[in-house]
């Protein structure tokens, strides 16, 4: 089974927020060379914890800086955007990397809605028109022509290369499995998002609609999961702190760089914080590298997947760099030759 990264390049506090930039570049680095598939990172907006704001600028950088790991966005918000414009930054990515990109979209804003409506006064509207977006984005990242008929038929998105991005379509719903069949497109769910709820129906209803496309003649699935894993599971369960005490705050409507394990385990938490955190640690998946791979290929089998996505967050980025080792000897993962791994 093939493992690969969303890096959301998360703040922490007591350091700058460019830190998570740095860390992003070193992790990037660390996982191309223990062998993961993809390295994606994401778009937020206005967020104190997630600051990746820019993923088509961090991808430039990754790409030019890895060597043989696709890289890709988890994911542009496309209603923020003209899909021309996303089409031509996915064309020069393609050119410093070709055939390692990857063009992942997605319909949320990834932020707040006054946000959204300050990097896009038709934000709403904008949201409405996601599936005409996707349709024209396929069109000039492919280098295809657009639909007769279409007012700008005659535009092409360049730079032209015999190779294109490869386009997902993420959701954590059932609306964006139903857009990615009908336009026969793989699909990322976003299993974290809610610990897992709906994947089941949202991975049936993107099979059972599925329909071929020349680039995608099957449908292709995954889904991104939280995890994390540490020499004991003692220690993995200490880290997962961190999260815990940033998912009290987010339930809060707040957006703060994550906080150390220790500082998370002082904290004073109410009942209802005491449930929430409770029920998160009844189905995180974190422990031993054993215990973390077990429940990953028990959830691809159960899900009939042969790749899973794994976004970590901890405190200590050598923390992170270290679940992300122990993962790749657990799956036996095969990367660039010793001594040739980068960062």
């Amino acid at each position: 089974m093939k493992l690969s990264v969303l890096d959301q390049s998360t703040a922490v506090s007591g350091r700058p927020q460019t830190d998570a930039i740095a860390e992003s570049l070193a992790l990037a680095r660390h996982c191309d060379g223990l062998g993961y598939h993809r390295y994606w990172v994401s778009e937020h907006h206005h967020s104190g914890s997630i600051v990746g704001s820019a993923p088509e600028v961090l991808m430039a950088a990754i790409a030019a800086t890895t060597s043989r790991i696709r890289v890709g966005s988890a994911g542009v918000m496309l209603p923020h955007y003209a899909a021309l414009k996303v089409a031509e930054q996915f064309r020069v990515l393609e050119g410093i990397a070709p055939g390692r990109i990857d063009l992942g979209v997605g319909r949320a804003p990834g932020s707040d809605r006054l946000t959204a409506y300050a990097l896009n006064p038709d934000a709403g509207q904008a949201a409405e028109r996601f599936p005409q977006q996707v349709q024209d984005l396929q069109a000039w990242v492919s280098g295809m022509p657009l639909a007769p008929g279409h007012p700008f038929g005659a535009i092409r998105a360049h730079p032209q290369g015999p190779t294109s991005p490869e386009i997902w379509i993420l959701g954590s719903s059932n609306y964006g499995a139903q857009l990615a069949a009908h336009f026969g497109l793989p699909y990322a769910y976003a299993y974290f998002f809610s610990e897992g709820e709906g994947v089941e129906e949202a991975l049936a209803l993107y099979r059972s609609l599925y329909q071929p496309s020349e680039r995608h003649p099957m449908p292709q699935a995954t889904i991104c999961v939280w995890a994390l894993a540490a020499d004991t599971e003692d220690e993995a369960r200490h880290l997962l702190r961190t999260r815990e005490h940033w998912r009290i705050g987010f339930e809060r409507g707040l957006r703060l760089p994550l906080v150390s394990p220790e500082e998370a385990a002082a904290a004073v938490y109410d009942e209802a914080d005491q449930a929430r955190i409770a029920a998160l640690r009844r189905r995180a998946i974190v422990g031993t590298a054993a215990q973390v791979a077990d429940r990953l290929h028990a959830l691809a089998a159960e899900l009939k997947l042969d790749e899973i996505v794994v976004n970590t967050w901890t405190h200590d980025p050598a923390a992170r760099r270290h679940s992300y080792t122990l993962l790749a000897k657990a799956f036996g993962l095969t990367g660039l030759p010793s001594g040739q791994a980068l960062g």
